[in-house]
């Protein structure tokens, strides 16, 4: 270890010098294909500093005394070596040689397939967010099976969502301000220049670079010379959401002229995905310049950005896929001899950055980046004014009805555009001769954001075992929300008036109700948001004990500013202009300790405590139409802890952790058609529903090892058991056009599971690796405790009491009506996946194939995800929906899409 010794020190040392040799001891750190291995972490443990390999693989370790060593070496997505050696008295050097990584099985799979196209439907499906563990993987068997194994069936460790992740590009979040969770489509296809997080921290983990969430931190640092020199192309084949993926990368190095380049672009593309009706066409592209001042001083230039038109898959009721199968998607017909989704997003958000890199003394490093993000996210679907609902799943068209045979459905089971264009031809003209509006058309769900970011780090080591991170970011958002015309289906016209409201205008500032093709429809509002964040982070290493703290705190200001001026008079004064600001204010702390028992064995705590300020979705109930904020809004406070141990060994490594988590304050907005009753009687409405105040606990276990069998067999483990549920009555609110809000009262959902991932998973794998760079693995995988979405409404007294009498209905008994609004539970699950795969060196060339199926059996019974109805909300009608051997508004699903697979083949030189 190096170290300055004072005067003083170095006469007291002095003697021992005499009589104990001081030996060098270096080595040089390469992976699998023979190229160094940089950032590579070296713990002694013998010692409280650690070194870190340079950009050739090389490290050293100066002044060790003759006795037994042993050094860790790690590096994220490559296996940790242990390795044992003696320094003798005799020698002045020790060269160990090359230390060879071996590539961890996220880097031999090649490439994680993240299919997300479940989040583009309006009725749910925010359970089906991927994660960010899906993305990157370290070097931990639990998270690495969690994402590659059981993340292929929407496991979620410890269960929390995509609202509680972050990915950080150059210390820039990507969390959408809208509802918190990471939009990957941003940078999908991208997977050369986003493979390897610069870190990659799980879970309450502090992190260097910003505080963190509950479900860990991706950070990527886009720096164009941290890019291997290389040219790589790959191909793909699939099944899955598109069929076919090309992608290109080159990276430079840095040049004698202080230039480095590296750019990427790929193209994902098919139309015959398991899943009818669903096709793709996705570019992206990369590139990032760097300039090199000096030793000390970089700047670099980022752009990123993946346009994507993506049809979407419907949810359906079991009744559908009994009679269509599993495959079935209800948003397409035939067009003209192809087929036609009525759903499809079209993004295309792009990225970009100016990063400054700055080395200040010896051991400091001032990092910023401004940056700017703009573009568009759009969403269409089919709407209809005065008008038969153009859906062929409607309840009426399905046979339980009693309308329609199961054939007759199966005949009309798809989208009929030619009847909808024909509907606008014959409602097209008045007797007069004047032009009618369409009965039909097809219109899109747009948000436009612009978005400034400035995020600053600075990190320094104030002694050899005592490391400082202080980063700050500032975020300015303009986010431009509307709804416009996509296509008229052949009519000249369609109206602005709300057809489900006595044809009320939608904008009563505006005569001419009459809107074409690009016209604003509906609604139209914006939203900005200031956010300030500071965060400090400190870790001090000791013999036995390293430790983390954190602290961050963070202001926000948020406002509403409505275009249109609503035709009902209730909302004129609340619809159009500025709304008052709402701040929000937040603190928090982590922590973690380790405890070193030796290099081989650790015990780590890490510990959270965190407020969080409500998302704009959450902050406002129904921002198309009005500025009104959410009743019961607030901070969620967030508090977490758990404790692992964690073995390193040659031959074994191994993690134990049992973990609990609490979430209180918290608010869940859904928004559904509904039949809402009071004493005049029953109104069919679009409804917003708020549940605010809702506590949550997360508490459970995890088991992940990786056993090394044999030097060329290895079998990994894991097992997750968990209880996620809400532990309170929250309060429930309304809000909709004609009745404006609403109080439930308390729904009754204490002890209701949480849903939208198993609560408990296990698996077992085996994977051979050859000498000659081929490899081959299979993993048997189960899940269970899978649960269903509910709907808030129909777990209050609402949904039992008269509203004539204010008493409960005749025959709704307890017992009656905790059967009624019982939670429903799925069916235990196995899954059976296999990968194997071979690399090719021809000189300077490497050659690779790799293969990965998933769900081997080809189960169907699996339920990714789904959720209740709320289309009934009184007992009357419940009653009888459960009486139904078919029920009308059965919950909505989506099924595990069988038997899917991955290929991939790439040429680097």
């Amino acid at each position: 270890m190096i170290k300055k010794l004072s005067l003083i020190s170095l006469f007291t040392l002095l003697p021992a010098s005499y009589y104990y040799a001081q030996t060098t001891v270096f080595a040089y750190v390469k992976g699998q294909d023979g190229k160094p291995v940089e950032r590579a972490e070296v713990d002694l443990e013998q010692s409280v500093d650690d070194v870190t390999a340079d950009k050739i693989g090389y490290f050293q370790f100066v002044d060790l005394k003759p006795g037994h060593y042993l050094i860790t070496v790690t590096k994220p997505n490559f296996e940790s070596k242990i390795l044992e050696f003696d320094v003798t008295a005799d020698e002045k050097r020790k060269d160990l040689g090359v230390i060879m990584l071996n590539n961890s099985l996220a880097t031999d799979a090649g490439v994680v397939v993240i299919d997300d196209s479940a989040n583009d439907t309006e009725d749910g499906g925010s359970a089906m967010q991927p994660t960010v563990g899906l993305l990157s993987s370290g070097r931990d068997a639990f998270q690495n099976v969690s994402a590659f194994e059981l993340g292929a069936y929407w496991f979620r460790p410890r269960g929390v969502d995509n609202r509680f992740e972050d990915v950080l590009f150059n210390g820039v979040s990507m969390s959408k301000n809208d509802d918190g969770r990471i939009d990957f489509s941003n940078w999908g296809g991208l997977n050369d220049v986003t493979r390897y997080p610069f870190e990659n921290v799980d879970n309450i983990t502090p992190s260097e670079y910003t505080f963190g969430n509950l479900g860990g931190v991706a950070y990527y640092n886009t720096r164009a010379s941290s890019y291997r020199k290389q040219t790589s192309l790959a191909y793909s084949f699939t099944n899955r959401s598109y069929l076919h993926r090309a992608m290109a990368t080159y990276s430079s190095g840095m040049s004698k002229s202080g230039w480095a380049f590296t750019f990427s672009g790929s193209r994902r593309w098919g139309d015959q995905a398991i899943i009818d009706g669903v096709y793709q066409d996705a570019y992206a592209y990369f590139a990032s310049v760097e300039k090199k001042f000096s030793e000390r001083h970089s700047i670099n230039f980022t752009g990123f950005g993946s346009p994507t038109y993506r049809a979407s898959n419907s949810p359906n009721t079991q009744e559908v896929y009994d009679i269509m199968g599993k495959d079935y998607n209800s948003y397409w017909g035939w067009q003209d001899g192809e087929k036609r989704n009525s759903r499809i997003r079209k993004v295309f958000e792009p990225m970009f950055m100016l990063t400054d890199y700055l080395k200040i003394g010896k051991n400091s490093n001032w990092t910023n980046t401004v940056s700017y993000q703009i573009g568009s996210d759009a969403r269409s679907r089919l709407d209809w004014f005065h008008a038969a609902d153009p859906n062929p799943t409607y309840y009426r068209k399905l046979p339980s009805y009693g309308l329609l045979t199961a054939d007759e459905f199966r005949s009309q089971s798809q989208i009929d555009w030619n009847s909808l264009y024909q509907a606008n031809y014959l409602n097209n003209q008045n007797m007069d001769g004047s032009k009618r509006g369409a009965v039909y058309s097809i219109v899109e769900d747009v948000n436009k954001d612009k978005t400034f970011n400035f995020a600053s780090h600075f990190d320094t080591r104030l002694k050899e075992n005592w490391k400082l991170n202080v980063n700050f970011n500032y975020q300015n958002l303009k986010s431009d929300n509307f709804r416009r015309v996509k296509d008229l289906l052949g009519a000249e016209y369609a109206y602005n008036l709300n057809a489900f409201n006595n044809d009320v205008q939608y904008n009563t500032d505006d005569a001419n109700t009459q809107v074409r093709v690009g016209d604003r429809t509906q609604y139209s509002y914006e939203l900005s948001k200031n956010h300030y964040s500071l965060n400090v982070s400190s870790e001090v290493d000791f013999n036995k004990f390293n430790v983390v703290a954190s602290i961050f705190s963070s202001y926000s200001e948020s406002q509403r500013d409505g275009h249109f001026r609503s035709g009902l008079a209730s909302f004129q004064n609340n619809s159009k202009g500025k709304s008052s600001i709402y701040d929000a204010l937040d603190a928090g702390l982590k922590g973690k300790v380790t405890y070193k028992i030796n290099g081989k064995n650790f015990i780590v705590y890490n510990g959270a405590f965190f407020s969080l300020a409500p998302t704009l979705n959450e902050l406002y109930i129904n921002p198309r139409a009005v500025d009104y904020l959410t009743p019961g809004v607030k901070n969620q406070i967030i508090n977490s802890n758990d404790l692992s141990y964690i073995l390193r060994s040659q031959v074994l490594k191994l993690r134990i952790s049992g973990y609990y988590t609490t979430i209180s304050n918290s608010t869940e907005i859904s928004r559904y058609y509904a039949a809402v009753s009071d004493q005049t009687g029953s109104v069919n409405t679009l409804i917003n529903e708020a549940m605010t105040g809702v506590d949550k606990r997360y508490i459970g276990a995890e088991l992940g090892f990786d056993v090394k069998i044999t030097p060329t067999l290895n079998a990994t483990g894991v097992a997750s058991i968990g209880e996620y549920k809400y532990t309170n009555r929250p309060d429930v609110y309304s809000f909709d056009d004609l009745n404006d809000f609403r109080s439930y009262g308390k729904a009754n959902i204490k002890d209701y599971k949480v849903a939208g991932t198993p609560q408990k998973a296990f698996s077992f794998g085996l994977k051979y690796n050859s000498p000659k760079y081929w490899w081959v693995g299979a993993s048997a995988n189960y899940l269970m405790d899978q649960y269903l979405d509910f709907s808030a409404l129909n777990k209050t007294a609402y949904m039992y009491t008269n509203p004539a009498t204010n008493d409960p209905y005749p025959g709704a008994t307890p017992e009656l009506i905790q059967q009624l609004t019982k939670q429903t539970k799925f069916d235990d699950q196995f899954m059976l996946n296999a990968n194997a795969g071979k690399s090719f060196k021809f000189g300077n060339y490497r050659l690779g194939i790799s293969v990965s199926v998933n769900n081997i059996l080809n189960n169907r019974n699996y339920v990714t995800g789904g959720f209740e109805q709320g289309r009934l909300a009184n007992f009357p009608g419940v009653l009888e929906e459960s009486q139904r051997q078919t029920p009308y508004f059965g919950p909505k699903l989506w099924y595990d899409r069988g038997t899917t697979f991955f290929t991939n083949v790439y040429l680097r030189f």
